[in-house]
């Protein structure tokens, strides 16, 4: 029997194993996916003893994704540029790590928005962390002009626009309403809204027609930037789907079969989170 998991501190919330034992018994695959709360001191011996415990690979989450990055021996592109590894697989006695956030939130927002770049307009990030860097890494290569970057702390904004060059560019988080109004895509990444805590405070007046409102934050589902977008007749994208979609590449890794993301599975989701 194949085993995976997933790591993490706390690790209480994760639901990657609803989502993973849904495809385990959808395709009938003799295989685990646990959850293993990892102190941070304890990671690195977790993640090198990983063929002793009897796993083939696991997903990463917070705090441990830079960690797991830094002790992978094999590396990926997308979790170069991040960073940080939220996905580990070995091959033989060796271990290989990728960053999946890229991939999951670039796909969902294809398949519910698939002409969002309607307008030949900006994208603008909230927020300057590691999912911050994925996004703007999947927007940059899918030819996006100009990535507008907004966060209180300006220094981190500026080095995602050293990292990446002069297609992204750096704004003060005080003007982030008034320089995403011609934006084709606007992306929250940090957690104001999860769950129900805090406004973002942008003012959707104005803003081009087309453009799309994403947030990664998924608890709740529909975020108060979500809703506001929505009274203001904006197009939204939640932030379930990239969850859902960053799952699929790891799960064939570990267990050779590609899923796919159902409403079924999306429903068993959104069913835990309302539950």
């Amino acid at each position: 029997m194949k085993r995976a998991c997933v790591i993490g501190w706390p690790i209480e919330h994760s639901r990657s194993p609803l989502i993973h034992g849904y495809w385990l018994a959808q395709h009938g695959i003799d295989g685990s996916y646990t959850k293993v709360a990892v102190a941070p001191d304890d990671v690195a011996q977790f993640l090198r003893t990983l063929p002793e415990q009897g796993f083939v690979g696991c997903n990463v989450t917070v705090p441990h994704k830079e960690i797991a990055f830094s002790i992978a021996e094999e590396v990926e592109e997308a979790a170069r540029v991040v960073g940080a590894a939220n996905t580990l697989w070995l091959e033989g006695d060796r271990l290989f790590a990728t960053n999946t956030d890229t991939y999951g939130y670039m796909t969902y927002l294809s398949h519910v928005v698939p002409d969002w770049l309607a307008h030949d307009g900006p994208v603008c990030i909230l927020g300057a962390g590691g999912a911050a860097r994925a996004i703007v890494y999947g927007f940059l290569e899918t030819g996006v002009e100009e990535v507008r970057v907004f966060n209180r702390t300006r220094e981190r904004a500026e080095a995602i626009a050293d990292q990446f060059g002069p297609r992204v560019k750096v704004f003060d988080w005080d003007n982030r309403s008034d320089a995403s109004r011609d934006a084709c895509v606007l992306v929250n990444t940090t957690a104001v809204g999860l769950k129900g805590n805090g406004s973002l405070g942008i003012d959707f007046a104005g803003f081009n027609p087309d453009c799309v409102v994403s947030d990664i934050v998924y608890v709740p589902l529909e975020t108060q930037l979500i809703a506001d977008a929505k009274s203001a007749g904006l197009r939204t994208v939640d932030g379930l789907g990239m969850l859902l979609h960053q799952a699929v590449p790891g799960f064939e890794r570990w267990f050779g079969v590609r899923p796919q993301v159902t409403p079924e599975l999306r429903k068993r989701i959104i069913a835990d989170i309302e539950g």
